[in-house]
Order: C-alpha cells, then structure tokens, then sequence
C-alpha cells in the first residue's frame, strides 16, 4: 500500500529515473568496456607491429654481415628476399592461427 501514498508526479519521476539508470546500465556501460578493450587491442598490436619490423630488420641485418662474401655483388638482393618471405609466412601463420580460433568459436554450442 506505500505505492498508494505516493502522488502521480513522483511516480512518473521514480519511472524516469529507473528507465535511465536501466538505459545506462545497459548501453553506456558495455561502450565503455568495449572502448577500453578496443583501446588496448589498437595499443597492443601498433606493439606487435613495432616489434614484428624489429625483427624484419634484425634479420636482414644478420644475413647481410654474418654471411661473409655469399651476398655481395650480383647476389645482394637474396637477404631481401629471404626477409620478405620470412614476413609472408610468419603472416600467413598468423591469419591461419586467427582463422583457426574462429572456427573453433563458432563451432561451440
């Protein structure tokens, strides 16, 4: 019976406010979860990226001085090469790997 006592305009308000915490609640909340997981994904694979060049180059960098004279003159394109295959295929792994996952995610009931 305290739902009697109380007048009109003051349920009308206690409606309000319940629908907009309840809106809150459901929609802002999620966003901003979403935006702080999207926040790190974008941090986190800029790192990827910086670190993946890193190697790249590291690589490059040792076949182009520990292998002696094998590389020089006519043959100085082969460390390239074999960079930039390394590169495909670390990155075909890498897609595989994401598609892989996926699959496994959507095949779970």
């Amino acid at each position: 019976m305290a739902a009697a006592s109380k007048s009109p305009s003051e349920l009308i308000h206690e409606l309000r406010a319940l629908v907009v915490d309840y809106a809150k609640q459901e929609t802002v909340d999620p966003l901003k979860a979403l935006g702080r997981y999207l926040a790190w994904g974008v941090v986190g694979s800029l790192l990827l990226c910086i670190g993946s060049i890193f190697v790249c180059v590291g690589l490059l960098r040792l076949l182009q001085s520990q292998t002696g004279a094998w590389f020089d003159g006519p043959w100085s394109f082969v460390p390239y090469v074999v960079v930039l295959l390394f590169a495909v295929v670390a990155l075909c792994l890498l897609v595989s790997a994401v598609l892989r996952t996926k699959k496994t995610e959507l095949e779970r009931p």
